[in-house]
């Protein structure tokens, strides 16, 4: 049996002191790598402190890789191409309903006469000068008959007038001794007139006796080119290439859809690209003032009318951003 006195008390127990354990030893490559690392923070701490000081001192940066450039936009398909220009049409058709040839005649025999008359001078010029000329000649036989000199003097504020006196009587004689004093209704037979082209041949064609045509006028070639309907600048060349965005039948609304527009807002030298009712269908937007209020005193007030008759802009107008057009008659 033990002795209680010896017995063994937990709290008297003494352990025996652990070894020590034997010192780690760095490797060269251990000792390599502290040093590299150390290096690197030290490199990368001093180049932060580089790059705040030189933004401090407002050093520029390294300027970054230059972007990719953008892509050049796909040529217009045909497709897309007769899609655009059809719309056009369509807006210039709710801009001016009231589209119309600008010349004042009562019959082909006026309008065909007219229509020579326009060249190199403004249609309301002629409106001013035929009404006279008509009630002394009223007939092809008249001015067939009539005296250049009388004539002239008629014929003098439309300018050319001695040109413009021998197309109209040289005209009327061929209308008196090869068609019995009518304006014939065949493209064939008006081009062999006196002072008659495709031109006038279409306007009398159109307007006196409803067969489609598409008159190439100077506005007709500025706009068409201008939208990008096609680079050619022969007349009938132009007439061909737009003729084949558009079904016949549309020719000759057409040319007035486009002259109208040519005359009272997308002018040669300052089109107001900012009150243009097709705007979003034009590629050349931008030629022009295209601030609308500054746009709007560029409008041009004709006879016949002007876009603000309308109640109601095309919608891609308003999209747009496009103003109202001032009503007929405002003061521009």
């Amino acid at each position: 049996m033990s002795d209680p006195s010896v017995a063994e008390n937990p709290a008297q127990k003494t352990t025996a002191p652990a070894k020590k354990a034997a010192p780690t030893r760095r490797t060269p490559t251990a000792r390599k790598t502290t040093a590299a690392r150390g290096t690197t923070g030290a490199q990368t701490s001093t180049a932060g402190v580089a790059a705040a000081g030189a933004a401090a001192q407002g050093t520029p940066r390294a300027p970054k890789p230059a972007a990719t450039a953008a892509k050049p936009p796909k040529p217009e398909s045909h497709t897309a191409l007769v899609r655009r220009a059809r719309r056009i049409n369509r807006e210039l058709a709710e801009v001016y309903p009231y589209a119309h040839p600008e010349l004042d005649f009562e019959n082909s025999f006026q309008l065909i006469i007219a229509t020579v008359l326009s060249a190199q001078t403004t249609d309301l010029r002629v409106n001013q000068t035929t009404p006279a000329l008509f009630a002394k000649y009223p007939t092809p036989e008249d001015l067939a008959a009539a005296n250049p000199e009388e004539v002239e003097e008629i014929l003098r504020p439309c300018g050319f007038f001695r040109a413009k006196t021998k197309s109209v009587t040289g005209l009327s004689k061929a209308l008196v001794e090869n068609h019995n004093g009518e304006v014939p209704g065949r493209l064939e037979d008006l081009v062999k007139l006196p002072g008659v082209g495709r031109k006038t041949a279409f306007v009398v064609l159109g307007n006196a006796f409803g067969r489609p045509g598409i008159t190439v006028d100077t506005h007709f070639q500025r706009l068409v080119r201008r939208w990008r309907w096609t680079e050619a600048t022969d007349p009938d060349k132009i007439e061909a290439a737009v003729g084949a965005l558009f079904p016949k039948s549309e020719w000759t609304m057409l040319s007035h859809h486009v002259i109208f527009h040519g005359r009272r807002i997308c002018h040669a030298r300052k089109p107001a690209c900012g009150a243009c009712p097709i705007a979003p269908l034009c590629p050349a937007f931008g030629e022009g003032e295209t601030d609308p209020e500054k746009a709007r005193k560029l409008l041009k007030y004709e006879k016949g009318g002007f876009p603000g008759q309308r109640l109601k802009p095309p919608q891609s107008y308003l999209d747009a951003g496009g103003i109202p057009a001032p009503p007929l008659g405002a003061a521009g």
